[in-house]
């Protein structure tokens, strides 16, 4: 993948820094369901199969993988609210090449989270019926460009959202038909955002709702250097969070820049202990408030890529998972990814 344009909120991949930190993997033989990954082709960069299947072989045993929605590969004509049918088709297209058995055990694309335009409301429902043909049986949610703040360093994405959608009421009849297909919602937002995710919630009682990336700690703009302050915040819109039963949550997406974890900026890059002493705090919370069966480790590859290696950031969720139980292990690298977005034991090759 190349560098990212200046001016992008994504930071560009280095392939020769990253090979500068060079770990074995630990607890190889440890199942994993990466629980949110990208694929694209965008003015940013590239990160297709081959370069995902690359990373996937870093030591570690990764048997499945859950696409989420990319702003790539859209139609380029027809109605505006069918165009993300065609990364669906796309993102299908590479799991049925995956599921090839060419590539070894690793069922990539294995669950499917689109984009469809929840404002719509009951209007919705075309779309995801095309979203749902175009991905077989592997379409298994939704998700919106939701995180919004007001100062222009907080950005995560390259073409910004509208403010207040999470409290739009078109997007929470659309996120309550997810609910009646058996459709998750997975949700990115800010942790200045998390009182909108937890009014969501409520209004969404029958709609399981996943929050990306730990609720979105922010380290810059208006945070940068207040950490402590940034985190005593975050941690009360989690336990907020944590009392509504239909959310779980993703661990991972420490190391976009809105985080603020500035490690792109050493001469080398981070080992798996140095993540660790990092994340800590957040990953710890996390389980502390949520536990196991609510949470599941992410990679947000090719996105974190920028400031880790795949290998290596495995074996920072593995240190942070140390002391937990097997069950509890287990949870947390497959068997939570694999009930939220019901992957078939038999798709991911003997995962329990």
């Amino acid at each position: 993948m190349a560098a990212a344009p200046s001016g992008t909120p994504h930071l560009g991949v280095r392939p020769d820094w990253l090979a500068l930190t060079r770990e074995p993997a630990l607890e190889p033989d440890l199942p994993i369901v990466d629980a949110h990954h990208h694929l694209w082709d965008r003015p940013e960069g590239r990160y297709l199969f081959d370069d995902l299947l690359a990373d996937m072989k870093a030591g570690h045993d990764v048997r499945a993988t859950v696409f989420v929605q990319s702003r790539s590969m859209y139609r380029p004509d027809g109605p505006e609210s069918l165009r993300p049918v065609g990364e669906v088709e796309f993102a299908n297209g590479v799991a049925a090449q995956a599921a090839s058995g060419l590539y070894g055990r690793r069922a990539a694309c294995a669950a499917i989270v689109a984009c469809a335009d929840l404002t719509l409301g009951d209007a919705v429902e075309p779309v995801l019926d095309a979203l749902e043909r175009a991905g077989g049986d592997r379409l298994r949610g939704i998700r919106n460009q939701t995180a919004w703040h007001a100062h222009p360093e907080v950005v995560s994405n390259p073409v910004p959202p509208k403010p207040g959608l999470l409290a739009h009421a078109g997007f929470r009849e659309g996120a309550r038909r997810l609910g009646r297909r058996g459709l998750t919602l997975d949700v990115w937002a800010y942790h200045t955002q998390l009182a909108e995710v937890a009014a969501l919630a409520d209004a969404c009682p029958d709609t399981t709702i996943v929050l990306d990336h730990c609720g979105g700690p922010i380290g810059v703009g208006p945070y940068a250097g207040r950490r402590a302050e940034a985190f005593a915040e975050w941690q009360v819109g989690m336990a907020a969070l944590s009392r509504r039963p239909n959310l779980v949550v993703k661990l991972g997406g420490l190391a976009m820049r809105v985080g603020g974890h500035a490690f792109h900026e050493r001469a080398r890059p981070p080992g798996s202990l140095d993540l660790a002493e990092a994340w800590r705090p957040v990953i710890g919370a996390c389980l502390d408030l949520f536990g196991p069966q609510r949470c599941l480790f992410e990679s947000n590859f090719p996105v974190d890529k920028g400031m880790v290696s795949y290998g290596v950031l495995w074996n920072a969720f593995k240190r942070l998972a140390a002391g937990a139980s097997p069950a509890e292990t287990a949870a947390l690298f497959h068997g939570t990814a694999c009930r939220i977005y019901r992957l078939d034991a038999a798709v991911i090759s003997g995962v329990p």
